[in-house]
């Protein structure tokens, strides 16, 4: 019964990395089959230069994914640790939606190459998150601000009642 959380999470990572390793290939297999088969007389340079990029956009977050998710073992190969819960947010929920965004980018771009302007989401959502983490080091005001009339009342009585003792209330039989 030992590491059973560990076995539980090395299970969901390798069916979460197949299930995204099967919508990377079926949308590479539906880009490469309407665009260079059916439309090929439409297909130029600029389309080999899209799935060029894409295929880059597919390997580099799916590698550091793989990273993430790969269990660690002991030296007697017992299981230690069953990788990076992919259920999480930060990184990897960021490196999750480059992902998605890529697939919906190239099968779209089937329709239109316009929708290659959706990438531009993920640099602007970066620089949106760098603005909010930069403008918390550079617009902070001093530690000890003024405060109004109304604040500093409002926090001496949240300490005063804070100061009170707690009465537990006890049913009596």
């Amino acid at each position: 019964m030992a590491n059973q959380g560990a076995k539980k999470r090395k299970e969901e990572n390798a069916r979460h990395m197949a299930s995204i390793g099967r919508l990377i290939l079926a949308c590479n297999v539906i880009y490469v089959v309407v665009r260079m088969l059916i439309f090929h007389s439409t297909f130029t340079w600029k389309n080999w230069v899209a799935l060029l990029l894409t295929s880059v956009a597919y390997y580099i977050p799916y590698q550091q994914l793989a990273q993430m998710a790969k269990p660690s073992y002991a030296d007697d190969g017992e299981l230690l640790d069953g990788g990076f819960d992919m259920s999480t947010g930060g990184v990897c929920g960021y490196l999750h939606d480059v992902i998605y965004i890529t697939s919906f980018v190239q099968v779209m771009s089937i329709i239109s190459g316009k929708f290659w302007y959706t990438y531009l989401l993920i640099p602007g959502f970066g620089a949106y998150k760098s603005f909010g983490f930069f403008r918390g080091f550079m617009f902070q005001g001093p530690e000890g601000g003024v405060e109004d009339e109304k604040t500093r009342k409002k926090r001496e009585k949240m300490e005063k009642k804070a100061s009170r003792p707690q009465f537990v209330k006890t049913r009596n039989r």
